[in-house]
């Protein structure tokens, strides 16, 4: 295909490889373009393998052909010469990316607060600060006026199962039971309302066993 610059110009990604000074490397690692000798003493073979010279110098290469090229990376060592405690370094560096953690800073509101002698802001608003009623308090479900009477009778929370009403409402049934208070009737109108209530709750599906 042609050019068509009007400038002269060969934009084509083919020819700008050609133009290149850079070596290219082979899929076997070799580099084609290396005029190099071998640096194996008593090696005439080209030299277009490279290999660092040391762990400090990885930029500075020898350059061997592919028999010392094999020679040299069976002998390769990265961490000869390296002490266990540099070794441990070197790898808990690895694990990091070699960006080590550090401490989170303090922000300046922190560090506000320290200066009265407080480590947490919610300690001013004393006990309560990170006290969360959720469902604890009443009245906020929506029940039918009968159900919400019922756990006012029974001394329930709306958001309890069936199962802890209940035991309220065993609770309260021991202490109005004429029989539990030696035949006693003065409570039996009040005893009539927590069976009232019981009644209520046990019948209705707004609450889970």
């Amino acid at each position: 295909m042609a050019s068509s610059d009007p400038f002269g110009f060969d934009l084509r990604v083919s020819s700008d490889k050609k133009k290149r000074t850079r070596g290219r490397r082979g899929m076997s690692g070799a580099f084609e373009t290396s005029q190099r000798v071998c640096e194996h003493p008593g090696c005439e073979e080209p030299g277009k393998y490279r290999a660092p010279k040391s762990p400090d110098s990885l930029d500075d290469f020898y350059w061997f052909c592919k028999t010392h090229v094999r020679e040299y990376n069976l002998k390769w060592n990265f961490f000869e010469g390296t002490t266990e405690e540099e070794f441990s370094e070197h790898m808990d560096n690895d694990r990091v990316w070699e960006r080590k953690t550090k401490p989170f800073r303090q922000s300046a509101e922190e560090r506000a607060w320290s200066r009265l002698g407080v480590d947490d802001p919610h300690q001013v608003l004393g006990q309560n600060a990170t006290r969360n009623p959720g469902k604890s308090i009443t009245g906020t479900r929506r029940l039918p006026p009968t159900e919400r009477r019922a756990l006012e009778i029974l001394d329930a929370k709306d958001h309890w199962t069936r199962t802890e009403i209940r035991k309220s409402y065993k609770a309260l049934i021991k202490i109005l039971h004429p029989d539990m208070n030696g035949g006693d009737r003065s409570d039996e109108e009040r005893l009539q309302e927590v069976m009232w209530a019981w009644d209520q709750v046990k019948e209705s599906r707004n609450f889970k066993e």
